[in-house]
């Protein structure tokens, strides 16, 4: 039997707030949900399903594939486990390891011991056998493990998408403080908007929130851009039938009725925002403009509208941005009738100021700062609430 079809534990990582959306993708996969983690989601398949999460989940960090669970009391211990795994049928003596690992252990005060003592153990395996060992250090561009261990128990996994998900590979101008790839597009799942639809970003920066919607539209996968995964250093891998894998992707891919558009006041961020889009391949499916976000064109039908604007650090600023979060809610009002709007910031009180009261408020991570994807439904005058009503 191949490495690549025999079925195991693999867990998907994601950043907290992302799970529900990323249990979603999962199940639309057909790989069984095991468990909902915080961070996470717990599946069971095989390497070859590893592969198809790592191209087409959207919201997902990491694909991890586990080898092995053990306790381990100390070092010594972890060291004695993994020099027991037969790495040698996973990678080539002749290639690079990378051990990584989240460490929750009395024994260890910083997680770089235990990665040296789970390096150690593989290259001594490789060296015990062949005289020869594979080269090790933190790149993690070809054979990546990771180490989880909390207390006494440890599980070692294939971490088979090497770097992060979240880096699909089309971002090549970011600007400060860009929203990563797989935050954006849970954003855009949590708005619930459909392809037919139009989606409208204002303030849109290096464009990712467009980009990801416009990848969605077109049905493109997310890891159909990147040329490098884990996987792709593991013993028995074919790239044929990894591009038999994206190519039936591929076959799914459809154009969108509905209007992509993102503005900026800046246009810097829209040259970069447009270079990024043509590294993505979406280029010709999003109309891009220069103006402020309340100048930015509301067609019409129905769609969603999804900002994220400055959360301020520093007083001065909050108070200069509380002027913008009102005039985001006189756009809503005042242009945007039908639509669904969509605030994502990280200060909940400037969110106040918007003047309208929020139908949801889901929450997410921003790195360390908690956040809140506001939710508005934007009614004309005609409707039965007449009038939004105000916080």
């Amino acid at each position: 039997m191949s490495i690549f079809t025999k079925k195991n534990t693999i867990l998907v990582t994601c950043s907290k707030g992302i799970a529900p959306f990323l249990k979603e993708e999962i199940a639309a996969l057909g790989l069984p949900v095991r468990s909902e983690l915080v961070a996470g989601i717990e599946t069971n398949g095989t390497l070859e399903d590893a592969m198809r999460l790592n191209l087409c989940v959207r919201t997902g960090q990491r694909v991890l594939y586990l080898l092995r669970s053990f306790t381990a009391q100390r070092p010594d211990d972890l060291y004695k486990k993994m020099v027991d795994i037969p790495w040698e049928d996973y990678f080539l003596k002749t290639g690079y390891i990378c051990v990584t690992s989240s460490v929750d252990n009395p024994s260890i005060k910083d997680t770089r011991f235990a990665n040296l003592r789970g390096k150690d153990a593989i290259v001594d395996r490789f060296y015990k056998r062949f005289d020869s060992r594979p080269d090790s250090g933190p790149k993690r561009d070809q054979s990546v493990i990771f180490v989880y261990w909390k207390g006494d128990q440890c599980s070692v996994y294939i971490d088979t998408s090497g770097e992060s998900l979240s880096r699909r590979g089309y971002r090549e101008i970011p600007l400060a403080a860009p929203m990563q790839e797989t935050l954006a597009a849970a954003v855009i799942l949590a708005s619930k908007w459909k392809s037919e639809e139009n989606f409208i970003n204002p303030m849109c920066g290096s464009g990712t929130l467009a980009i990801e919607a416009a990848l969605i539209a077109m049905g493109k996968d997310p890891g159909s851009m990147r040329n490098n995964h884990g996987f792709m250093h593991i013993q028995g891998f074919s790239r044929p039938d990894w591009r038999k894998m994206k190519g039936s992707a591929e076959k799914t891919k459809r154009a969108t009725p509905g209007r992509i558009i993102a503005t900026d006041r800046d246009p810097r961020a829209i040259e970069a925002a447009k270079s990024n889009a043509a590294a993505a391949g979406v280029s010709h499916l999003i109309e891009f403009e220069v103006c402020d976000f309340s100048d930015t064109p509301v067609p019409e039908g129905t769609g969603v509208i999804v900002l994220n604007p400055a959360y301020g650090e520093r007083l001065g600023e909050i108070k200069e941005l509380e002027d913008t979060y009102r005039g985001i809610g006189d756009y809503f009002k005042q242009r945007c009738a039908g639509y669904r709007g969509y605030i994502f910031t990280g200060n909940m009180e400037l969110a106040k100021h918007v003047g309208l009261r929020a139908k949801a408020k889901t929450p997410f991570f921003n790195s360390n700062i908690e956040c809140r994807l506001f939710g508005y439904d934007l009614y004309s005058g005609s409707r039965k609430n007449p009038k939004q009503t105000t916080e």
